[in-house]
């Protein structure tokens, strides 16, 4: 089943679908581009956050927003935790986890690659037994040395590529790199809107072959409670 990873189309929790029509016009494009399930993850950012309580409880209000009538009814609730300091000891942080997996998504900053972020992904995996999934590696090219890149590349963490970056020549280097030297990978749009950032799905079946499209559907099998 074509499995979406990553995308923003909660309406009002971020800054990608502002309201359900967006949402759902966003998720009936994703249908007619063949996708069967969805991972709805809006950002966390813990400092904006008054807690992962409360952010649940916005979460799953705006799912209901769009909660049967969306054009794919599979949607299993996430979220995009921005890796911050000390977010490994936030109390909670473990229902961030993919509806019914072991799997949280997990966006790294943007700038150069230090050693506390590495603390933080093995802290989260190791305390709450979860399987960190790294956001759209491919972006952080322009920030990460050589050697930082293959720190990261090597660590125990799933890889997330972003459909766009088959469109990239940089970027598609690397996220071909990954689909060749790694077992476990997953796809995403990491959809906003309708226009500059709209699900992307026509592009990766373009570029990607089915068998490796099936390994990333296969993770939320793979990594199922």
């Amino acid at each position: 089943m074509l499995t979406e990873y990553h995308c923003h189309i909660l309406p009002g929790m971020d800054d990608g679908a502002a309201d359900p029509e967006t949402a759902l016009a966003m998720v009936g494009m994703m249908q007619a581009q063949d996708v069967e399930r969805i991972a709805a993850t809006p950002h966390f950012y813990a400092h904006r956050e008054k807690s992962v309580e409360d952010f649940l409880r916005k979460r799953q209000a705006a799912c209901e927003k769009i909660r049967g009538k969306a054009a794919v009814p599979d949607i299993r609730l996430g979220a995009e935790v921005a890796v911050e300091h000390g977010i490994s000891e936030l109390p909670g942080i473990e229902r961030l986890a993919l509806e019914g997996t072991r799997l949280i998504l997990l966006e790294l900053p943007y700038r150069p690659y230090e050693r506390w972020m590495s603390e933080e992904i093995y802290n989260i995996a190791a305390e709450y037994g979860l399987k960190v999934m790294l956001a759209h590696i491919h972006r952080y090219l322009m920030y990460y040395s050589k050697d930082e890149l293959e720190a990261v590349m090597s660590s125990d963490a799933v890889l997330q590529i972003n459909n766009e970056a088959f469109a990239s020549w940089s970027e598609r280097r690397l996220a071909k790199r990954i689909l060749n030297e790694q077992d476990s990978f997953a796809f995403g749009s990491d959809a906003h809107d309708l226009r500059k950032r709209r699900p992307n799905w026509d592009l990766l079946k373009k570029k990607v072959g089915a068998e490796k499209i099936a390994v990333s559907d296969g993770l939320l099998e793979r990594y199922a409670i």
